[in-house]
């Protein structure tokens, strides 16, 4: 395991309210959040899934890995602890080790051949709605709950980039 450098989070904060300020949202938001979670948390994964309340889907709105993880498309969300904590009580998730991942996610293989062994899903909520996810994945243990709160305040700018009319709905 890799050990974590602290990096300063204010200046990846404000390119990603920099970049809400431009066009071509909410792609342009999308590319900020990953470049400056990368920063702050470190990740080899990072996707941005919407969830569709009214169907019980979920769809991808951006990753930084197309081959393994497309653009678009809906997958039904079974009920479980994680979709209980995650999307209707508005709690993020920290799976720390290959196993958590493996317990809650039926394509943990595709995962871990990513070297993906922690993951931190990090609701995206508004006025008591869930609108989506926020998700980073890196090594084994490579999450703890100190990366938790950061966490939430980039999901908290995510935010219009959801609302935007150009998003998937």
């Amino acid at each position: 395991m890799s050990k974590k450098t602290p990096v300063d989070p204010i200046p990846h904060l404000r390119a990603v309210a920099e970049a809400q300020r431009q066009s071509g949202q909410p792609d342009r938001t999308f590319a900020a959040l990953d470049h400056a979670l990368a920063a702050v948390l470190g990740h080899k994964l990072f996707t941005v899934l919407r969830y569709h309340e009214d169907t019980g889907e979920s769809e991808r709105l951006y990753t930084n890995q197309p081959a393994a993880y497309p653009v678009g498309g809906r997958k039904p969300l079974n009920t479980t602890p994680w979709t209980q904590q995650v999307l209707r009580e508005q709690r993020p998730y920290l799976g720390r080790t290959h196993a958590d991942i493996r317990a809650v996610f039926f394509d943990h293989e595709l995962i871990a051949s990513l070297g993906c062994g922690s993951i931190l899903n990090l609701p995206v909520a508004t006025a008591g709605r869930i609108l989506g996810t926020l998700n980073v994945l890196h090594e084994e243990h490579w999450y703890d709950d100190g990366d938790v709160g950061i966490g939430q305040v980039f999901a908290a700018l995510a935010v219009p980039a959801y609302l935007n009319p150009d998003a998937k709905t």
